[in-house]
Parts: C-alpha cells; sequence; structure tokens
C-alpha cells in the first residue's frame, strides 16, 4: 500500500494530468496542501520533491511551485528500479542472479561506499528479462548494512528495491547515474544473448539513503537494441527516462 506522501503526491499528479492544475499555473502553498490533506508539512513537501523528481512542476525564486508539464515523466524510484519502470509499462520481467559472494571491499567498493578498510561487502550479479528475453545484466555491490538483508531475498526476486522498502524499511532516495556505451565481452555477451563486441549502454550509478548514505553501487549493461534513455531538461528539472527501443 502507497505510504501517504505518495498518496498525495499521486492525487496532485490527477489534477495535474486532469487539467485541474493548468501547465503555467501555481500549486497551492504547503498551507492549503496540509489543510487540504491533512497532513503534516514534511509529509505534502516529500509528495512535492517526488513530482518534482518527475519533471512535472519546478519552482521560481520566491515562488509557489509551477506545473511544467501534464504529462508524467519517471521519478527517481523507477529510474533506478527496472522491476517497477518494466511493471508500469506492461512487461513480463523476471530476475535471476548469476552469481552473489560476499568479498572484502576493494579499494573502489571503499571510495565509492565511504567503508573502512576492513569492511566486507556483496557482491550480486543478476540477468533481467523482459518478456523472455534478457536485456539488462547488473553487477551490484552492496554495503555492509545491507548485505544480510539481500541474502535473504530469493534468488527470482523481481524488485529488490521494493523487497528492501516493504520488509526491511530500506529506502533508496539519492542516485548519481553516468551512461556511456561499451563492447559486450564474452561474458556478457552469452548472458544477454548478444555477440561479442556488441555495444551496450551502460549505466554506472550510486545510490544513498535519505540521510545520505551510500547503499550500494551498480554498473548495469542493457541491449542497446532493446533499451534507451532519453533526457528531457528544463531550468527546474532534468528527468531521465528508461526507454524500450522502437
Amino acid at each position: 500500500m502507497p505510504v501517504r506522501y505518495e498518496q498525495i503526491a499521486a492525487a496532485i499528479r490527477d489534477g495535474i494530468v486532469s487539467g485541474a492544475y493548468p501547465v503555467g499555473s501555481q500549486l497551492p502553498s504547503e498551507a492549503q496542501l496540509m489543510a487540504t490533506f491533512e497532513a503534516a508539512r514534511g509529509t505534502v513537501r516529500r509528495a512535492v520533491e517526488l513530482l518534482a523528481a518527475e519533471g512535472l512542476i519546478g519552482s521560481r525564486q520566491g515562488a509557489r511551485r509551477l506545473v511544467l508539464r501534464c504529462e508524467r515523466h519517471q521519478s527517481f524510484t523507477e529510474l533506478h528500479s527496472f522491476a517497477q519502470w518494466a511493471q508500469r509499462h506492461g512487461y513480463e520481467i523476471a530476475s535471476r542472479v548469476q552469481s552473489q559472494r560476499r568479498r572484502p571491499a576493494t579499494d573502489v567498493d571503499r571510495r565509492l561506499l565511504h567503508l573502512d578498510d576492513d569492511a566486507e561487502v556483496l557482491h550480486v550479479v543478476r540477468l533481467r528479462y523482459l518478456d523472455d528475453e534478457p536485456v539488462l545484466l547488473e553487477r551490484t555491490v552492496y554495503a555492509p548494512f545491507l548485505v544480510a538483508a539481500i541474502e535473504r531475498l530469493p534468488a527470482d526476486c523481481v524488485s529488490v528495491t521494493e523487497s528492501l522498502r516493504g520488509e526491511f524499511g530500506t529506502v533508496f532516495a539519492y542516485g548519481r547515474h553516468q551512461i556511456d556505451a561499451v563492447g559486450a565481452g564474452s561474458a556478457d555477451a552469452r548472458l544477454l544473448g548478444v555477440r561479442r563486441g556488441c555495444p551496450l549502454l551502460r549505466l554506472r550509478r550510486v545510490t544513498t539513503t535519505a540521510d545520505g548514505t551510500p547503499a550500494e553501487y551498480s554498473e548495469d549493461r542493457y541491449r542497446s537494441d532493446r533499451i534507451t534513455f532519453s533526457i528531457s531538461n528544463s531550468a527546474t528539472a532534468n528527468p531521465l527516462l528508461r526507454l524500450p527501443q522502437a
């Protein structure tokens, strides 16, 4: 069941899409939204931040939030979670863990996850499918505080993000993403069903919790003949979308 701020965001989003809040208009003030939804200020702010992350609303210095567009762009959660994106678009999705092991943190692990020298991390290689076709290979390193929780998840867990949130209360809140292209090596080619050297879209990301604690970093490789990315930017929002390749 959606939490309260998500319910409020959904109601405001419906109002934007239906035209109750036209593009270019101002949203009600925080105080008005608090009264309308009988919610605390922090809850209303989280709802508004979610809509801003989707690129629906923005702000001007010293002014209330403005409606930027009426079509919904991808939220952080859906960009971070391949499963949630796929489910929203109506695809059948499957996930299969190829390998999973604990290991001492490397120099890269310690730098990206802010770890001590003697830290132990969990490295997981996971293959994702859309409609029974392999499209994404994830290589993810989880911080020590998540290791036990990840190990308890089933190997075919569809959405790690939702499972961590629902079962363990861990919420991923922020992410940094870098996108480039690489050629498929032998292992990538075999798992993704492409020829060696075939171009793959590589998404490198570092994710943190709401308090800024690094939780994971991942190198995700997408089949470029199946998935692409699109960025729609403005002065106040730059939503990044994952798209099925035409």
